[in-house]
């Protein structure tokens, strides 16, 4: 990630990873029911890495690829999904990782652009929303931004201090209430950080 002189934040080649990503060629997960066929020792450790019967995947173009059918349910279960078949994925905590932020614009106007360990791109904003939820034992936040479906990226610690720095201490909410928590804009709305 690079920085430039007003604390925008550049995605390296966002361009390139902007065109590679046809969203519309997504494999529709959601709507496919395959049979369930088990658990094959699938797992994805809380840094991201993928695993296979306990040895990581080196691949990345193997771990995209897998990453392009994973699919989060309704129950909390993740589970790799194709036309045709169902396997377990014990994920440890999200899926992904959001690695790289870049920042447009200010106050109301700014929009947050993340890439995630997968070369996944996506704005935030009110059809991926940030939350933030209670770390257990430090009592601090753990940010998390909805990428697709109901699969989500853990925003990095480094990436979270970013958005802690670029947080407004003040804001009036879109009901015009003047409110106090201190929070970001991203794509129109506020993300205020508290815990869910």
């Amino acid at each position: 990630m690079e920085l430039s002189g007003a604390g925008t934040h550049r995605i390296q080649n966002l361009a390139s990873l902007l065109a590679a990503q046809d969203m519309s060629s997504m494999p529709p997960v959601d709507k496919w029911d395959p049979p369930y066929c088990g658990d094959i020792g699938m797992a994805i450790k809380t840094d991201g890495t993928w695993f296979y019967q306990g040895s990581p995947i080196g691949r990345m173009p193997l771990v995209k690829l897998f990453a392009r059918v994973l699919r989060r349910d309704a129950d909390g279960r993740h589970s790799l999904v194709t036309p045709v078949e169902k396997v377990d994925v014990a994920v440890e905590d999200a899926p992904f990782l959001g690695v790289e932020m870049q920042v447009e614009g200010e106050g109301k106007a700014q929009q947050l652009t993340f890439r995630t360990n997968v070369d996944d791109i996506v704005v935030c904003g009110p059809e991926n929303p940030i939350r933030f939820v209670e770390e257990a034992g430090s009592g601090g936040l753990k940010p998390y931004l909805l990428v697709r479906g109901r699969l989500e990226a853990l925003i990095t610690r480094a990436l979270y201090y970013d958005i802690v720095e670029m947080a407004i201490s003040s804001h009036v909410r879109p009901d015009g209430v003047s409110a106090e928590r201190p929070g970001i804009w991203s794509g129109g709305r506020f993300f205020e950080l508290v815990a869910e």
